[in-house]
């Protein structure tokens, strides 16, 4: 990294929630991203994360199937609640102190967003966990993290996925694909290289906020990265 990082923005795909299973959340990855997590904020890094919902609900299919897409984005965005919920449980756990926040108001159950009270917490050493979404319907929780990392004036925004990076075509199906240790936003919008959506590319681009991508998968590599090793993909 040419900075020490102070805050950085953490997205996780539900997916990755479901280790070796096929939907669900299996505490075991739980237990070892809290463990993660913990040590990136006990050495001083400010944490938010932002989680997907797919490990319990996806609405393509529903859509498709005739459901109203407000409606099914709105059921996406409870999953989302969710996983946070589950996050914040193992965090506490680990004895950190976290707290989700959720762009709905479901005030029984977490706090509602406020970008000045999130902040506070960050610099409380409290790790935020950013639920729902942007509470909006048509967005994905790529742009959610975008948004929310810039919000929060993150100096880093990591993506971890199922792959160790970005690659000029999917290395599973084309064992051939060249791997980037380094890209520029304007090459991915022009090749389409589908790193996160339009929309949250043109976020990270217009507000110089650096994005990593990496594989969640990786024991240990979340850590090395914040510690200053080169990891994934660097896009900036």
């Amino acid at each position: 990294m040419s900075k020490p990082l102070n805050r950085i923005l953490l997205k996780l795909s539900g997916e990755a929630l479901m280790g070796s299973g096929d939907f669900g959340i299996e505490p075991q990855v739980l237990q070892r991203l809290a463990a993660d997590i913990k040590a990136i904020s006990d050495s001083g890094v400010e944490v938010g994360v932002v989680i997907g919902g797919g490990n319990i609900f996806r609405g393509a299919g529903l859509v498709q199937s005739g459901i109203n897409r407000v409606t099914g984005d709105h059921m996406g965005m409870l999953a989302t609640v969710m996983n946070s919920l589950a996050m914040h449980d193992f965090l506490h756990r680990a004895g950190v102190n976290s707290r989700v926040f959720s762009a709905m108001r479901i005030d029984q159950v977490c706090e509602h967003y406020s970008r000045d009270r999130a902040v506070d917490f960050l610099q409380q050493g409290g790790v935020a966990l950013f639920s729902a979404g942007t509470g909006n319907p048509f967005f994905t929780t790529d742009t959610a993290a975008a948004l929310r990392a810039v919000e929060i004036g993150a100096d880093l925004l990591i993506k971890a996925t199922k792959v160790d990076g970005v690659y000029s075509a999917d290395p599973v199906s084309n064992p051939d694909a060249e791997f980037y240790a380094k890209l520029d936003y304007d090459r991915i919008l022009r090749e389409n290289l589908g790193v996160m959506d339009l929309t949250a590319i043109l976020l990270c681009r217009d507000h110089n906020l650096p994005l990593r991508v990496m594989n969640i998968y990786d024991e240990g590599a979340l850590v090395r990265l914040i510690g200053g090793e080169s990891v994934g993909t660097l896009v900036q």
